[in-house]
């Protein structure tokens, strides 16, 4: 909640209006220990009115640009996961080669058509004249492939290639609804594979920009009315944070259409939270501000300056936070996660702006209207420095309480959170089959099991080898001899089938005896085999296969021989995320670091505000992966999640802390330290704790898409902001602050300063 002033919330002075407000001598002090307005230079009362009217009409153009961007992000955005490898990955440069051996860019999609019982010859007949009819589906891109039996009787499948410029989701359903309407009554279809998979994504993600941004807004508008108990203050910080997401995606949309940046689902999804999130918090820092000027100063014009002035120390210095760790980000190996560093970086700057420009003018306009129906009016006589602890009630009561035993209380706490981390034994964050990232039902995630019954699972999907031509041979025996390849073949163009099987005999030719063996398709002395793996592409048994082939080829001499396809895109997405997991955590903790050193010019505080977010953050994702294991009965995790959770909650959660010690190195200076902490903890805990609580439901609101990762960064995060925000900041920070004494000012000149007794 808010802090509990003292103040009478009938109807404003009318000095707030009043035509004489720019003369009047106001000798009083603000908080911050400014002059008198008198002192100052007087600013026109028509200037103070079109300034703030020139700002709103500025950003509300610029929203108004923005806007319709909302329904274009498709247009600069893609899911394809290759190309979010690095360059160097083997993978990526298998896929960079083999469209070269074709003329098609087809997504193939898998039928998967099954039957209880043995399929009937009339059965099969009406299966093919139903595949054939499927060469009329827009969106299908070539010949659909004859239906190929199982040799249980008791399936087909069959290759579909779709136009990988075609919305892709449409056609898979275009193609569910044409095999219901011909295939007769027994036999079930499953549309399945690449294609499959692609339009499951595609139909989670398609909620991001609609559902996800009225859940997220829908619980900030109520979390802010239930504070404030205002109906126009919560529309106002809604509006900034808008105001600032719609900037943001101006300049994001513009930069990926010019190539400069990369943008996915995820990515998008991320976005929106945070910067609503971070607009929201940055928000209430000033209207929280504002509201304490509005109890001692008549005019809205010189209380907004106030406000802004004690507000903008503390917003650039968590926003340069949060910004610092996020650009780390750009270190990554995986390009979907070194393009999610400069476009949050981006949100946040615009968060910033909004909350620094758009926000206090839209305040000094309206002045104490903004808060009405409890309109604040200025207390006769009242001087905002006056104020002692008791007079910021709850959270005044919760830091003396702090105070009077605070060794006992952080130790208690630290152990607590020790504890929690001890959650992190659950964590299985080695990565997850891609059937299991769209979380509830999936028809592809059904079609590849009926596909592993019945066929060989890899089958459709096989892993793609480049070989030299003159090593096509060694390479196979290679191949062929690996337990979990059920078959090899090579691309030929001058086959009917667009490939030829190739055996420990070589090539082999299809068709009658005198029928001539085909000749590979050779690219720059390359030729392309694809194994048939005999587990399902997405499967750790098929990861470890593709694992085993490079070990292999590699110990047989050939060095030239490149792993690709699906399943080593998978391989190769893991393994870059364990990479950026080592090297980017520890560097986003030596920046925040130093920024903390900077900022609160002190070497001990920081280092222990690093110690107790740290802790915060292993308690909140060993919690988490119980969570996951135990109640969710989530099938792991993506290895990025544990990188990802870390980033935000470091550089999100480190932002209530430095809401609280900038405030309580405000206070010590004139207090001492003592005295500062439990002043900074009263004046903040209000306006913090309502901002954790926002930021926690609107990273919350990530659960609505039902995408495996989303849903446990909202986890993670929402449970961490809490976190920190309740227990962290609250109770573990301060009661070691006050533990300590002066010497956590350590070596600034407050660490030597003589102040209150207990510094």
């Amino acid at each position: 909640m808010p802090p509990t002033h003292r103040r009478d919330t009938s109807t404003p002075s009318a000095s707030d209006d009043a035509p004489d407000e720019v003369g009047r001598d106001h000798t009083h002090r603000a908080v911050d220990g400014s002059t008198s307005a008198a002192s100052r230079p007087r600013v026109p009362r028509a200037l103070r009115l079109l300034l703030p009217a020139v700002l709103i009409v500025v950003w509300i153009a610029v929203a108004g640009v923005g806007g319709p961007y909302f329904g274009r992000i498709d247009e600069v955005s893609s899911n394809d996961r290759t190309a979010y490898l690095p360059d160097s990955a083997e993978a990526t440069r298998v896929a960079e080669l083999s469209g070269e051996f074709s003329d098609s860019e087809a997504i193939p999609a898998i039928l998967v058509i099954t039957s209880e019982s043995e399929l009937t010859e009339d059965q099969l007949a009406q299966i093919t004249e139903a595949a054939t009819a499927l060469d009329e589906v827009d969106g299908v891109s070539g010949d659909v492939s004859p239906p190929i039996p199982s040799e249980d009787g008791l399936a087909v499948q069959v290759f579909v290639p779709l136009d990988a410029e075609a919305d892709i989701a449409g056609v898979v359903e275009a193609l569910d609804a044409q095999l219901t309407e011909d295939l007769p009554e027994g036999l079930t279809a499953y549309v399945t594979g690449p294609a499959g998979f692609s339009a499951d994504l595609s139909e989670a993600f398609a909620g991001i920009d609609g559902i996800l941004l009225l859940v997220a807004l829908a619980a900030v508008l109520v979390i802010l009315i239930v504070v404030y108990r205002s109906l126009l203050l919560p529309l106002i910080v809604l509006s900034t944070s808008m105001v600032a997401l719609t900037a943001a995606l101006l300049v994001i949309w513009q930069l990926a259409n010019a190539g400069v940046l990369l943008l996915n689902g995820q990515t998008q999804g991320i976005l929106f939270i945070l910067v609503i999130g971070a607009a929201t918090d940055y928000s209430l820092l000033l209207v929280a501000r504002y509201r304490d000027e509005l109890l001692h100063e008549p005019s809205r014009w010189i209380a907004g300056m106030r406000a802004l002035r004690g507000t903008v120390e503390p917003v650039a210095a968590s926003g340069g936070t949060v910004i610092a760790g996020l650009l780390c980000l750009a270190l990554s190996d995986l390009k979907s996660t070194s393009t999610l560093g400069p476009v949050t970086a981006i949100g946040i700057v615009f968060a910033m702006l909004a909350a620094l420009t758009f926000l206090p003018a839209v305040l000094m306009l309206l002045g104490r209207v903004a808060f009405w129906p409890r309109m604040p009016k200025v207390a006769p006589g009242a001087e905002a420095s006056s104020a002692s602890v008791e007079d910021h009630g709850l959270w005044g009561r919760i830091a003396r309480w702090v105070a009077a035993r605070p060794r006992p209380l952080w130790i208690i706490t630290a152990l607590a959170l020790a504890i929690g981390c001890l959650g992190l034994t659950q964590l299985d964050a080695d990565g997850v089959p891609q059937s299991e990232l769209v979380l509830g039902a999936s028809a592809a995630r059904d079609g590849q099991e009926a596909l592993g019954e019945h066929f060989p699972a890899g089958q459709g999907t096989p892993a793609q080898v480049l070989t030299s031509e003159d090593e096509l041979q060694d390479t196979a025996e290679v191949l062929l001899d690996s337990d979990g390849v059920d078959s090899v073949s090579v691309v030929a163009a001058d086959s009917a089938s667009g490939s030829a099987a190739v055996t420990a005999e070589g090539i082999q030719a299809v068709g009658a005896p005198d029928t001539p063996t085909p000749e590979p398709t050779v690219v720059d002395g390359q030729v392309l085999l694809e194994a048939t793996l005999t587990d399902a592409p997405d499967s750790a048994a098929a990861e470890a296969t593709v694992q085993e082939l490079r070990s292999a080829l590699d110990a047989a001499g050939l060095t030239n021989a490149l792993v690709g396809g699906e399943t080593a895109t998978d391989l190769d997405t893991n393994t870059a995320s364990v990479h950026d997991r080592t090297l980017i955590i520890p560097i986003v903790l030596v920046v925040i670091l130093a920024i903390l050193m900077l900022l609160l010019r002190a070497v001990i505080a920081p280092l222990l505000l690093i110690a107790a977010t740290v802790l915060s953050f292993g308690t909140a994702l060993g919690v988490s992966a119980v969570i996951f294991e135990v109640v969710l009965d989530f099938p792991g995790a993506d290895p990025s999640v544990p990188l990802f959770g870390f980033v935000f909650l470091v550089a999100l959660g480190i932002d209530y802390t430095i809401f609280l010690m900038t405030r309580v190195r405000e206070e010590a200076r004139t207090h001492g330290t003592a005295e500062g902490v439990q002043r900074g903890l009263a004046v903040t805990g209000g306006v913090i704790t309502s901002a954790g609580i926002v930021l926690a439901a609107t990273f919350a609101a990530l659960g609505v898409i039902p995408i495996l990762f989303l849903a446990q960064l909202a986890v993670i995060v929402a449970l961490g902001v809490l976190l920190d925000t309740l227990v962290v900041r609250t109770m573990l920070v301060p009661a070691l602050s006050l533990d300590i004494g002066r010497a956590i000012w350590w070596p600034s000149k407050l660490a030597r300063r003589e102040g209150t007794p207990g510094d």
